[in-house]
Formats: structure tokens, C-alpha cells, sequence
């Protein structure tokens, strides 16, 4: 069977380049249904773009590749296409836009743009040999049990990393790539918890906090959770793409600076009160009782100098901390790293040294921050391997 385009993954960015796509073009995924990854995303809703969407959200070893792609096919181009299908959605925070619904409408949407376009989708197809016999890209599919070859004119690697494999992820494009000749750079868990092998966190489990997250120079304002396990929470899980094994992370639970004039004024109105009593005004009483125990908190308020108020402020906007490592792709919202982008064209994602071989989404060496920018990757990616598939056919 004879194709002009055959893509691997059904997922955000497959399903894209297939809306994008001209000629005969085919979809295959070893799930049972597609999207699976958009309609988990989110709570449901889908967390599907941000408002703020730019380069300087994302991270690569060339933080200059994904500028093309994301700049010719924006945020507001994909609002465009929800509006189209009159898909209701809502800002939650720092521009991040979920569906008022469900996910499942983005991926409706996504299969009723594909079928515009004539393209076929093949489920519980999973591809078993990938060759290249000097004309076109042969395929050896098994799908609901039987072996069918198929060729194609051009391939895309839209299979994503390794991140969530209970949704079947696997490496598979990593290993295409290699048998093609493009290289990988290190690939790990990102966006994922972090943990500690003491469990140090146990009795504080499911306690949250405002926090200013540092690591390796980057920080992040939101919400750190303390987990049975160790750290998550947004602020933690955006970080977690900037460390490494063996460094610190830094907590600053005083992330708008507050406190020390706060526990200046209670040392006047309230100085018979214990310290901690006082601080639990502005943190969790059981964050207290942890932070009292780990950093040596105690004694009347009125009884502590601003020396001493000051330097527990210190302490408390400079909480450093080694993490044991991370909870793995089990949980990580993405793979860091990827195919290398020295290798692929950043107008049309195609491989440089091999032609009709196109990279797009997670699989390359493009990863977003947390809030939308995955997605927007996905769209912009897939839209700008499609169309330059299209303009090769016309």
C-alpha cells in the first residue's frame, strides 16, 4: 500500500501535520484511540496554549531552532482554529488556556481537520521495520494481528519520548532516528517531582506553599507540595527541566518578602506568643512544626531581636536542599533532550541529510516549560512539517 506521507503517532503533533498535509497521507498509532495524551492533559480540559507563548520558554541545546516554527505558526493561530470550532476556553493562571469542556473536544477537533484533509488513521497498528530502499520509506505494520507492508514518499517521527509509558510511550523514534543516522543528545525526565530516599516530607504530605524555586540559576514563582515522596507542585516541576543529579534546589517560601516586617509587628502586638504560633499565620501549621524542627524555630516572638528575625527570613528564603533524584518518565509530563536539532531544518523539520524524513513534538530536542507550551510546540511543529510536506506534492 502506497502513500504519499506516513506518520508515526496520533498524538498532538501527528495529528497536525495530517490536518497540514496534502496528498495521500496516513496515520498509524499502536493505541486504541488517538490523542490519548491530550485527553489526560489538564485534569481533562487540556491545558492547549499560552497566551505568553515564545522561544524563551523553551529548552534545547540551540535555543534559536524552535523560533521559526513557533513564530509562523503562533498561540493565536491555534486560538483561530478553536474558535472555528467554537470551543470554549478559559485563562486559569500566567496565561495558561484550558478548555471550558472537555480535552476531548481538541481532539475531536484535531480528527475532523485530519479527515478535511483526507487523511487516513490506523489504530492498534503498531510498526514492527522502517527501511528506506532508495526511493521511498518501507513499512512493516502490524495491525489488528495481521502484517501489512506499506511505502511512503515521506516519514514523520511523531511518536513523542519516553515520558508516561503506561500510555505506551516508548523510544521509538529515538531508535528510527539512530537508523538513520541523526544523533540524540541526553534525554531524561522533565517536568516530574522530585525525591528524597529519607522521605523526609512524610508527615507534611499534601501541605502547599507560595514559593520562589531555584535551580541552576533559573527560578520559578508558584506553588510548591510537599509529597510522601518529596517536592512537586508547579514551581518544583518547572525546575525540575534545570536540574541534575546531585545539585540543590532553593526554596524561597517568602516569595514576596514579607515576613520579616510581619514578625516585626506581631513582636509588638503579639510578643507573648511562641514564634511558631505567629508564623503559622502565614504558613500551614504542619509546614511550621516541620520547619521548627528541621531549622531550630522556638521561643516567644517578642523575645527574638530583628538579628534573629532576620536571619530566620534568611533561612526561610535560602531553603537548600539536595534531592536523591526524581520520580522518573512514570510521572514526568515530558522527555528533556531529544533528536538533535543540528541535524533537522527549523523552517520545515525535515532531517537535513535525509530526504522525506521529518522530526516533530517531543521527539526533538525542544522542550516546553510547564503550562501550554508542549502543546504549542506540537502545533507548531506538526503545522510546519505538514505544510512543507504539502508544498513538495503540489
Amino acid at each position: 500500500m502506497d502513500f504519499d506521507t506516513i506518520i508515526i503517532g496520533a498524538g498532538a503533533a501527528g495529528m497536525m501535520c495530517a490536518a497540514h498535509s496534502a496528498g495521500r497521507t496516513l496515520v498509524l498509532d499502536h493505541a486504541k484511540a488517538a490523542g490519548e495524551k491530550i485527553r489526560i492533559s489538564g485534569g481533562g480540559r487540556c491545558n492547549f496554549t499560552n497566551l505568553g507563548a515564545s522561544h524563551a520558554n523553551f529548552i534545547s541545546q540551540n535555543a534559536h531552532f524552535c523560533k521559526s516554527a513557533l513564530s509562523r505558526y503562533t498561540q493565536w493561530d491555534f486560538l483561530g482554529l478553536i474558535a472555528k470550532y467554537e470551543i470554549a476556553w478559559h485563562e486559569k493562571t500566567l496565561g495558561q488556556l484550558f478548555c471550558d469542556g472537555s480535552a476531548k473536544q481538541i481532539v475531536a477537533m484535531l480528527l475532523e481537520e485530519m479527515k478535511r484533509t483526507g487523511a487516513e488513521l490506523w489504530l492498534n497498528a503498531s510498526v514492527k521495520k522502517v527501511d528506506h530502499d532508495g526511493v521511498a520509506y518501507r513499512l512493516s505494520v502490524l495491525r489488528d494481528g495481521k502484517r501489512i507492508d506499506l511505502s511512503a514518499r515521506n516519514l514523520v517521527l511523531a511518536s513523542g519520548g519516553k515520558s508516561i509509558p503506561k500510555m505506551g510511550a516508548t523510544g521509538f523514534a529515538y531508535d528510527i532516528a539512530r537508523q538513520f543516522g541523526l544523533n540524540l543528545t541526553d534525554i531524561r525526565p522533565a517536568l516530574v517531582p522530585l525525591t528524597f530516599s529519607d522521605q523526609r516530607y512524610m508527615a507534611i504530605s499534601g501541605v502547599s506553599a507560595p514559593s520562589r524555586v531555584s535551580a541552576n540559576g533559573t527560578t520559578f514563582e508558584e506553588a510548591t507540595l510537599f509529597t510522601h515522596r518529596g517536592l512537586s507542585g508547579p514551581a518544583i516541576l518547572q525546575a525540575s527541566s534545570y536540574w541534575r543529579d546531585g545539585d540543590p534546589v532553593v526554596l524561597d517560601i517568602d516569595p514576596n518578602g514579607t515576613l520579616f516586617e510581619a514578625l516585626r509587628t506581631a513582636r509588638q502586638t503579639q510578643g507573648k506568643k511562641d514564634i511558631t504560633t505567629v508564623l503559622t499565620q502565614s504558613y500551614p501549621a504542619r509546614l511550621v512544626q516541620h520547619l521548627s524542627e528541621e531549622i531550630g524555630i522556638g521561643g516567644r516572638i517578642g523575645d527574638q531581636s530583628d538579628r534573629a528575625l532576620q536571619e530566620l527570613c534568611d533561612k526561610l528564603r535560602n531553603w537548600s536542599q539536595v534531592p536523591t533524584g526524581s520520580e522518573g518518565y512514570r510521572t514526568a509530563e515530558v522527555t528533556l533532550g531529544g533528536i538533535d536539532t543540528d541535524h533537522v531544518s527549523s523552517k520545515t523539520m525535515e532531517a537535513k541529510a535525509r530526504k522525506g524524513l521529518y522530526v516533530i513534538g517531543e521527539a526533538i530536542d525542544v522542550t516546553g516549560w510547564l503550562g501550554g507550551y508542549n502543546f504549542q510546540w506540537a502545533w507548531s511543529s506538526g503545522w510546519a512539517a505538514g505544510t512543507a510536506i504539502s508544498a513538495t506534492l503540489n
